[in-house]
């Protein structure tokens, strides 16, 4: 594939060259430290403090491919300045990579490159495609990729690459001014995150944004407490060649669609003292409080989960070794290279729903169509179809995705009737009623005289 030579014709420094330029080292030590003193703030640990009142950013990062995530607070990205504006403007062609459906009806997925130079947005595409196919490999997205639009916005760098690749002294001039060593971590891979979200907005929608960073170096992060005013929440970031990369990306998705929280600690005493975490995934109740009470994950308990084990109640979690209970021993959310659990799954499908509908269709349904008009819908495996010809279903057609409007039984008297589609996801892998309403949906046409 393609690899990275750096240009040696004078070039504009980026905003953010050198992760070595002298901003402060915030350690895992002090962010443990943080997270114990903050025992009555809640399951997430308190950033810390920046020097001379600096803005900082939580950020996620991933030292081993096999290990537990670990968090620190990184400076803030300053606003986007005019002459980069300019340049943005120009810039940000977009490609739709993958297309199930219209937007509003679909979760639209946008990948942002990095690193990639004029010459190289043909393998920026490529990449999204192959990171893509690692992404929605792994459940629940492989029972859901009928749910998602993907689209690639072409930024276009100076320089091929990333700075810190392979070594912190490299500095490269990029789009997004994505870096390795950022804050002196080597694996966490920053990024101009007001930079993002000039280029996602480009995207005909955007729910959930992975910036690719042209490299095969191991690393990545989640910005999780991102105030998009596209709409989105928080970017991942990730290597494009690297082949344990996309699980850093199914991670950080857990936090901005499944709205889960993270299931690790930091291996350093702290008890959790707080409220009840509003996360589906921890609570301070033990496995018998929960089902006595009907709580959290209790209609999951005792089930085998796909990460291995039955659900129970584990403790350590939210960052706190004590006080927290997570679902299972070692599901995605406490390590990469491993699956959701069950709890995990619904909640993720739950997050699929928010943005996506059960029920879509590449025909219209702003204007009549002709008796002899063919209709198609798009469903999950896991949901069944229904039709119905001014409100009477027509029980022959049960189950079909494309029916012919007349072999329905529209009348042929004159009036204008309504023909209707109407589906429900029955999916097993949710348990929660009140979520379970939020799994049907219903398209309707008008047919002509």
């Amino acid at each position: 594939m393609h690899r990275r030579a750096s240009k040696d014709a004078p070039r504009r420094l980026s905003i953010r060259t050198a992760v070595s330029a002298g901003l402060a080292v915030v350690t895992l030590a002090a962010v443990a430290a943080a997270s114990t003193a903050a025992t009555a703030q809640g399951a997430t640990p308190a950033p810390s403090a920046a020097p001379h009142g600096q803005r900082t950013q939580q950020v996620e990062y991933f030292t081993d491919a096999a290990g537990h995530p670990r968090r620190t607070t990184v400076p803030a990205s300053k606003p986007v300045s005019p002459s980069d504006r300019v340049a943005i403007a120009g810039d940000g062609d977009v490609t739709s990579i993958v297309q199930n459906g219209p937007v509003g009806a679909k979760l639209d997925v946008v990948f942002v490159g990095d690193g990639y130079t004029a010459a190289q947005q043909e393998d920026f595409h490529a990449d999204v495609r192959a990171k893509w196919a690692k992404i929605s490999a792994v459940e629940p997205y492989a029972s859901y990729t009928g749910l998602f639009n993907v689209w690639a916005v072409d930024a276009v760098s100076n320089e091929s690459g990333v700075s810190g690749d392979p070594t912190r002294d490299v500095v490269r001039d990029t789009a997004l001014d994505s870096a390795f060593f950022c804050e002196d971590t080597e694996r966490l891979l920053c990024v101009d995150t007001g930079k993002v979200e000039s280029y996602a907005s480009k995207a005909p929608a955007a729910d959930l944004v992975v910036v690719l960073a042209n490299s095969t170096k191991y690393g990545g992060a989640g910005y999780n407490d991102i105030s998009s005013q596209v709409g989105y929440d928080g970017i991942a970031t990730a290597s494009s060649d690297n082949d344990r990369s996309d699980q850093i990306a199914v991670h950080e998705t857990g936090h901005s669609l499944g709205k889960l929280a993270d299931e690790y600690d930091y291996g350093q005493s702290g008890t959790y003292s707080g409220p009840e975490p509003a996360e589906a995934n921890l609570t301070t109740l033990s496995a018998d409080q929960m089902t006595t009470q009907r709580q959290k994950w209790y209609r999951w308990m005792g089930q085998e989960s796909p990460d291995g084990g039955a659900v129970g109640a584990f403790e350590g979690g939210g960052y706190y070794p004590y006080g927290l209970n997570r679902p299972t021993e070692n599901s995605i959310m406490r390590s990469l290279g491993r699956e959701f659990n069950l709890p995990g799954r619904e909640a993720m499908i739950a997050g699929f729903y928010r943005y996506a509908s059960v029920l879509s269709s590449p025909v219209a349904t702003d204007r009549t169509v002709p008796r002899k008009a063919r209709l198609q819908v798009r469903v999950p495996a896991s949901a069944q179809v229904k039709w119905y010809v001014d409100g009477r279903e027509r029980k022959a057609a049960r189950g079909r995705s494309t029916v012919v409007v007349r072999a329905l039984g529209v009348p042929s008297d004159g009036r204008t009737h309504t023909v209707t589609a109407r589906a429900t996801d029955r999916t097993a892998a949710v348990r929660d009623p009140a979520l379970r309403k939020q799994l049907s949906g219903a398209l309707s046409w008008r047919v002509s005289r």
